[in-house]
């Protein structure tokens, strides 16, 4: 037993001892520049009063309580999210395997060994029959991890399973970005059906009008057919916005992983808001760092700079022990008797001196998967700030193209209204209130489809400076 503990000291010893082969790990330079891009299309802020996105809740960004239940229901059932979380749950338990080689496993064994041979004495033959018994405690083939190899895979498992953590964080941010997008999508549609609605009547009065005033003999039939036209075109767009609306809802489902409720559906773009929107506009870099797809690309970097001290470290000898303490006896009754112990310590080191090129082999494996996950990492950072530069140069210049959609809008509505009036008093003909009915309608669409820009624009905007962890 002394000899036994003696050992455990002395391996321990040499555990914590051991040394690290692999290479000092340094966050790389972020590869941009250390602002957000300033110009024309960028919006002058000093941040006063700006949330901090990574920092503010989605239930506080987004403040329709209609669009909220649907998120939350998107995340308790979307089907991409619970894959992201089941690999999450692959990575913790390939790292749990791992990290178990770092100590040695202890196994109990009991062995029964009954034989029987011949035995000839004095001219006499007879059978000699002998039964063993044996129990022990042993370990087997424990590397001692003197270079760090098995640290340095426990080390890179470690961070596979960071890296999935936060694969799953960046599918949920990007999960509630979608399902944000696809409902406002769907409260633009509907509200383009509401104007094709609205000018199909429109349209449909004017030419029973028209009809009324051919039949007479006062207008022409090419009137008649012009307006015919653009009664049959407010038809078709009805059908087609029908169509995109039941799309819209198809899409909707999908995401949140179920039905989502009639009363939690958009009926129209609201004029107010669905998101807060005082983001900030002029930012520091860093705050890419707090985006979970970034922080994935830098622990698959940790995971590789480990990787290579373990190839360092197979190029030294490997010790590993094996040892056994316990009990034997010709009888189960003095199994555990005095005098019945036995013990027995093997400890062995094979150096590598021949394997073919192997070991450089897989070094230099190593450093070129590094070299990957260091491109991969900066491309994140690249790809991350041009989403957020994207994001602002497209908010920096949406308040002054919603104000001229609107005042355009408003004039198209003036100008038919005023031709309507004149061609029915004669004075103008049909084809000064048809162009004015087009322009209506194209304004129409074209105001709804920059202010659904503006409120996507907000939730990317939340999403690329990191928001959606809360």
């Amino acid at each position: 037993m002394r000899n036994m503990k003696a050992l455990g000291a002395i391996t321990l010893s040499l555990a914590l001892a051991a040394c690290d082969m692999a290479p000092k790990y340094v966050r790389p330079d972020l590869p941009v520049p250390a602002g957000t891009p300033q110009g024309d299309a960028y919006a002058a802020n000093d941040g006063a009063g700006a949330i901090v996105p990574a920092d503010t809740a989605w239930r506080d960004f987004f403040t329709d309580a209609r669009l909220a239940r649907v998120i939350e229901t998107a995340l308790a059932n979307n089907r991409d999210l619970r894959i992201a979380l089941a690999n999450v749950e692959q990575a913790r338990a390939q790292y749990k395997v791992q990290r178990a080689d770092l100590l040695p496993t202890v196994a109990g064994t009991g062995t029964a060994t009954y034989s029987e041979q011949p035995l000839v004495q004095f001219g006499q033959s007879q059978r000699l029959n002998t039964d063993v018994y044996q129990a022990q405690l042993g370990i087997s083939s424990w590397e001692i991890d003197l270079f760090g190899r098995v640290r340095n895979l426990t080390k890179a498992a470690q961070e596979q399973y960071f890296a999935s953590v936060e694969t799953r964080n960046a599918a949920q941010t990007a999960l509630i970005a979608e399902t944000a997008n696809a409902w406002l999508t769907m409260a633009a549609d509907q509200e383009r059906l509401r104007i094709a609605r609205d000018l199909e009547q429109a349209f449909g009065k004017t030419l029973e009008l028209n009809k009324a005033r051919f039949a007479k003999g006062v207008a022409s039939e090419l009137e008649v057919r012009q307006a015919q036209t653009s009664y049959d075109g407010a038809r078709s767009d009805i059908a087609a916005a029908t169509t995109l609306v039941a799309q819209d809802q198809n899409a909707l489902n999908l995401l949140a992983g179920t039905t989502v409720p009639a009363a939690d559906l958009p009926n129209a773009l609201d004029q107010k808001d669905a998101t807060l929107d005082n983001l900030p506009a002029n930012i520091s870099s860093d705050i890419l760092l707090r985006r979970p797809d970034i922080a994935s690309a830098e622990h698959n970097l940790r995971g590789a700079n480990a990787n290579i001290g373990a190839a360092r470290a197979a190029f030294f000898p490997t010790i590993s022990l094996t040892a056994a303490l316990g009990t034997v006896s010709l009888g189960l009754s003095g199994l555990f008797k005095s005098g019945s112990d036995t013990w027995s310590v093997a400890p062995s080191a094979t150096l590598p001196i021949f394997d073919f090129g192997r070991n450089k082999g897989n070094l230099r494996y190593a450093r070129a998967t590094y070299d990957a996950m260091l491109a991969t990492y900066e491309k994140s950072v690249q790809t991350g700030f041009r989403e957020v530069a994207d994001a602002l140069a497209r908010r920096g210049t949406m308040t002054q193209q919603l104000e001229a959609q609107t005042s355009q809008r408003d004039s198209a509505q003036v100008a038919y209204t005023l031709s309507e009036a004149r061609f029915r008093a004669g004075v103008d003909s049909f084809l000064t209130t048809l162009d004015s009915q087009r322009s209506l309608y194209s304004a129409e669409q074209s105001l709804v489809a920059t202010r659904l820009t503006r409120a996507t624009n907000m939730v990317e905007l939340y999403r690329a400076m990191g928001g959606g962890l809360k």
